[in-house]
């Protein structure tokens, strides 16, 4: 099957919410990636229960972020690096096979109650597949999709990952409850190898290669662009610190047990809530117009985010703590969003898997480390305390960041971006006024 992105038949005067569903490729792809991801939401959920079942203690489940956190940091750049030299098809289906191996490895484990050192090396060793495949995979919707339809894919491709963070974790509960942990295992790996069936089934055209020789300057390049472009730096650095110190989704396990006392049931539809949300309000997205100051709105929904975490340590009802991880998803999303789609349009085709690399070492890992961070304080000071003090932590970075940035804040409609140089001088931003 041919790559060639086909133009979506629609008036230019129209705006067409299902323009990258009419393009057969996009359909396809998406279709394997979402299986994917729904296999690696169940594979995540079931760790986490699992990991605390067998010990009891906060820091297993920190030290759960620290084993995924851990390749991200060290390996991003280089897959960047990759994504931007060599075949990215071939990067995403090694990696999709790694994904598989390990994820079986994990099921063999679980069933057999097998070391958790080597449950937290198969992890760290599932990370590293996960970080060398995605800059190559986010590099190659171009190659899919048309400019016309561009960010309708980005906008559905968030609404999907959001489905799968619904799909995923309410059927890794009833996995866990009904069946096994370990069968959650077997799930994940059956979906990675759904992928390769659906990449296979592309015959990829040449990638975009930028003509650089190879050198240590080309290698760093991803970061010299992010650090020149302020309004990137920004928009990852807020990200990061939300993230980092509202972490309060790998603290579900303890009050799914412990504080709300709902058991694994329960502890699914916790999970699946913050992905409720987003899908809801990215499928609002979809329909509304063009935010006219998506600056402000990033600044307002990150706030938000900090404001229902804050709600949800303090609540001892099931049903509050449901509706504030709901509206932690939908302000959460709001975020993705604009940022994606912003650094997307800002950064050039032949630098997106290096630029994409940098976005993962601060917000992949922001989100594992998150994870530790909040391990280690509910450990020593309780998980109420560690979740509270996370979104008020929150609210201070976004006061500092609305503050600091007024690129940011006055960032207007997304479709005035345009891809800036790869070696921009520091006071050009390429951003859209209102």
């Amino acid at each position: 099957m041919s790559t060639q992105p086909e133009q979506p038949e629609q008036s230019p005067n129209k705006h067409d919410p299902y323009a990258a569903f009419r393009i057969p490729a996009y359909r396809i792809y998406v279709l394997g990636w979402f299986l994917a991801m729904v296999g690696t939401r169940i594979q995540s959920v079931a760790i986490g229960w699992e990991m605390y079942q067998r010990t009891g203690e906060a820091l297993s489940l920190g030290l759960v972020g620290l084993a995924q956190a851990l390749p991200t940091m060290l390996l991003a750049l280089p897959a960047g690096y990759l994504a931007d030299r060599f075949n990215r098809p071939k990067l995403v289906i090694l990696s999709l096979l790694g994904m598989t191996l390990t994820s079986a490895g994990l099921a063999f484990l679980s069933y057999q109650q097998g070391s958790m050192t080597w449950m937290y090396i198969l992890l760290a060793l599932d990370a590293s597949a996960v970080i060398l495949g995605r800059p190559a995979r986010v590099a190659l919707l171009p190659q899919l999709i048309p400019a016309s339809a561009f960010a309708n894919a980005i906008t559905w491709n968030t609404s999907l990952l959001q489905i799968s963070g619904v799909i995923g974790p309410a059927l890794a509960g009833l996995i866990i409850a009904a069946i096994d942990p370990s069968f959650a295992f077997v799930v994940a790996a059956a979906s990675s190898l759904i992928f390769v069936v659906a990449l296979a089934r592309f015959r990829f055209g040449a990638d975009i290669k930028n003509g650089e020789a190879p050198s240590l300057q080309g290698f760093l390049a991803g970061i010299h662009f992010v650090w020149n472009t302020r309004i990137i730096l920004t928009m990852i650095s807020l990200d990061l610190f939300a993230v980092l110190l509202g972490g309060a989704v790998y603290l579900l396990p303890i009050f799914a047990e412990d504080i709300l006392k709902v058991g694994a049931t329960g502890f699914g539809w916790l999970r699946a809530a913050p992905a409720v949300g987003a899908f809801c309000m990215a499928f609002a997205m979809v329909y509304l117009p063009p935010m006219r100051r998506a600056g402000l709105s990033l600044l307002i929904s990150v706030g938000a985010f900090g404001v229902a975490t804050i709600i949800f340590g303090l609540t001892k009802s099931f049903w509050v703590a449901l509706a504030m991880l709901f509206l932690t998803g939908a302000f959460d999303n709001v975020s993705m969003v604009i940022r994606q789609t912003a650094q997307l349009l800002l950064t050039p085709d032949h630098m997106r898997g290096r630029v994409s690399a940098v976005t993962s070492v601060f917000v992949g890992a922001s989100n594992e480390l998150g994870g530790l961070e909040s391990g280690v304080v509910a450990q020593a000071f309780g998980p109420v305390f560690s979740v509270v003090s996370g979104g008020i932590g929150t609210l201070l970075v976004v006061a500092l960041t609305a503050w600091w940035s007024p690129e940011l804040r006055n960032l207007g409609m997304m479709h005035a971006i345009k891809p800036i140089e790869a070696d921009p001088p520091e006071e050009k931003t390429a951003v859209a006024s209102a």
